[in-house]
């Protein structure tokens, strides 16, 4: 009976936290597994694994040239050939989580063909039973890949991530740029309604004021009264035009703005202006903002501006973002714009792809252990991206610091047994 593979452990994963973790106060406790190299498995003429009971044995194989996956066995008896019909065969593989395919054979040519296709991963507990002029044969070896084991108090420290497979809506956007504006309707210029003569101007440049609150005072010319002049909105002094003793002239004397509302005027380009229509959503982000913020597009210009853009117009309330100091009228922002939804039945998030061979992956986790699933990938949109095979809904897997899970398999160096 050929020995077991030895499990693929933490171990490996040392190497990553020296060089990637510091931890003070986090207290890192390692499993102790088996360090040495595994032994490589004994091969037969067709590259395949020998399996051996006394005289009797299998060269076992997985054969994908010009097929799916399947396993092929050819069987010698004291190191002659054995006709395959002679013997019955039957392998299950176990994988992770417990699930068990059932593998049966038919003779063909000087070997048997499995009946079923070895999907991806190629990782499992290879039970083989044979039986051949009335004696019974078994062996089980493990043939692991992708797979490693970590702690639940490594894996907490590591920070390492998981979310459920599941439904998902892909918002497709575009990329645009843009400044903030003060909204029209939050803005308040204050001139005398007479003629007159500036008695006393009574707030500052940049000074918050409350509606209601005085302004101005005028002495009319007409009249030689004094009349005052009140804040009309809540708002901060923008711009100040007036000292005591100055002629009004019909000019603007203050200007208040308030912030509560602004508008974004971003910059769309030919090649996506059919895609923008008024209602869409736009998550807007300025320079050290902590998050984006909501805006929806309530105009859209029918002029080309000189760079053959157009100005698209989009609303945010701005009570949040203002007191947290994240946007002010002036502010240069980048944008998405959602210009189309997609639900999907199975998704993923982009922050929990990686490559491993020739695909792009996931590592699931079930108990303490994490294996490779192998996707097959449709649409992509902001954070997520479709799963049209290679993973089921409901399935637990990493979606932050996936590459610790990585890094670890890869300096396990499991590979295929085919």
């Amino acid at each position: 009976m050929t020995k077991s593979l030895p499990n693929i452990g933490i171990s490996s994963l040392l190497c990553v936290l020296i060089s990637i973790f510091s931890y003070s106060n986090v207290a890192l406790s390692f499993e102790n597994p088996d360090t040495q190299q595994a032994e490589e498995p004994e091969k037969g003429p067709h590259r395949g694994r020998l399996l051996k009971d006394d005289n009797f044995a299998l060269e076992l194989a997985i054969f994908e040239t010009g097929v799916p996956p399947e396993f092929r066995v050819w069987i010698t008896d004291e190191g002659q050939p054995v006709k395959p019909s002679d013997v019955s065969l039957n392998i299950t593989l176990t994988r992770l989580g417990g699930v068990e395919d059932n593998i049966k054979f038919k003779p063909q040519g000087d070997f048997l063909r499995g009946d079923t296709v070895i999907y991806e991963p190629h990782s499992f507990v290879v039970t083989v039973t044979a039986d051949y002029q009335g004696k019974s044969h078994r062996w089980q070896y493990d043939n692991f890949e992708g797979r490693t084991l970590i702690e639940a108090e490594v894996a907490k420290a590591l920070e390492i991530g998981t979310s459920i497979a599941g439904s998902a809506t892909l918002k497709e956007s575009i990329a645009v740029f843009g400044k903030l504006n003060t909204h029209p309707e939050y803005r308040r210029d204050i001139s005398a309604r007479f003629a007159g003569t500036v008695k006393s101007v009574d707030v500052a440049l940049g000074q918050r004021v409350n509606k209601g609150q005085s302004l101005l005072t005028i002495i009319s010319n007409e009249t030689l009264k004094a009349y005052t002049l009140f804040a009309p909105i809540d708002g901060v002094v923008v711009s100040r035009q007036a000292n005591p003793g100055e002629q009004t002239h019909a000019r603007v004397l203050l200007s208040i703005s308030n912030n509560t509302a602004l508008v974004a005027e971003l910059a769309v380009f030919a090649a996506d202006r059919h895609r923008v229509s008024l209602g869409q959503t736009v998550r807007l982000s300025a320079k050290g903002s902590k998050q984006p913020v909501i805006a929806v597009i309530k105009q859209i210009d029918h002029r080309l501006q000189p760079n053959q853009s157009v100005i698209v117009r989009a609303e945010l309330s701005n009570n949040k973002a203002q007191q947290a100091g994240q946007f002010v009228a002036g502010s240069f922002v980048k944008a998405e714009i959602e210009v189309a939804e997609h639900p999907v039945s199975l998704a993923v998030k982009r922050s929990g792809l990686q490559a491993f061979r020739d695909f792009t992956v996931v590592f699931v986790k079930i108990g303490n252990q994490y294996e490779v699933r192998m996707l097959d990938l449709g649409r992509e949109a902001g954070e997520w991206v479709e799963v049209l095979g290679g993973l089921k809904s409901g399935a637990e897997y990493v979606s932050e610091n996936s590459y610790i899970i990585k890094a670890d398999i890869e300096k396990s160096g499991a590979s295929h047994d085919h």
